[in-house]
């Protein structure tokens, strides 16, 4: 489990241990690892690991080497706001590698092992189907983490591996409260968490959207003209 400890990853983690689940915590933060062990009871553990750098991918990578990991849940993700020439390109390429890089790291070390039963779970956006100005990079790679999510489902469902893409939209979490945004389309981390475990029971599906409004949203963007969406997205 990326990305524990907070938000999204962080409900994933609760939620896991409460159904009896043995969690293996990974963040960048120590000390938000430490609280969220001592909430999830005696049996979890943690790592503490950058996974936008290459030792940080390669820690994890040991872990699902040499441990029997059923569900791999890549929820680790950054964005980086704001007009693109005018980001820094240090943060755009520090996205991209959180979001991409380690993601396609630790989905290659888990499926080189998975067996029949085992799931990988990828958390990408509903901005993988709308691109959104002023989030460029981070639209970009989570349609990234979308499309890899529906290839990998088709590759390895004959073997009983299921892999799913999770898009959720704008999420009410502690730094991203999302007050500016239509309220039919925030969930809160548990809506989110209890719509994507509900979706790996069923094993039906490689892209879940959670919310019957962020799934009108999401449809009506493959089907409207591209520049239609940007521009309702960009405001202008």
């Amino acid at each position: 489990m990326t990305g524990a400890s907070s938000g999204i990853g962080r409900e994933f983690a609760r939620r896991l241990a409460a159904d009896g689940h043995r969690v293996i915590a990974v963040a960048r933060r120590e000390d938000r690892l430490r609280s969220l062990l001592a909430e999830l009871g005696p049996g979890h553990s943690r790592l503490a690991a950058d996974l936008a750098t290459e030792p940080g991918r390669q820690q994890v990578a040991e872990v699902l080497a040499h441990q029997r990991v059923h569900l791999l849940v890549n929820n680790a993700g950054t964005a980086v706001e704001g007009c693109f020439a005018e980001v820094p390109l240090a943060r755009a390429l520090e996205t991209v590698r959180l979001n991409c890089d380690a993601l396609l790291a630790l989905a290659h070390a888990f499926l080189a092992r998975a067996r029949s039963g085992d799931a990988l779970l990828n958390v990408a956006s509903t901005l993988a189907f709308a691109p959104a100005p002023g989030l460029a990079v981070y639209s970009a790679t989570k349609a990234f983490v979308a499309s890899l999510s529906e290839a990998l489902w088709a590759e390895h469902k004959d073997r009983g591996v299921h892999v799913m893409g999770l898009c959720p939209g704008p999420t009410a979490t502690e730094s991203q409260p999302h007050h500016d945004t239509p309220a039919v389309l925030v969930r809160t981390p548990e809506q989110v968490v209890a719509a994507a475990l509900d979706a790996l029971r069923r094993r039906n599906r490689p892209t879940v959207v959670p919310g019957a409004a962020n799934r009108l949203f999401t449809a009506a963007a493959r089907t409207l003209p591209r520049r239609s969406v940007l521009t309702v997205l960009g405001g202008t």
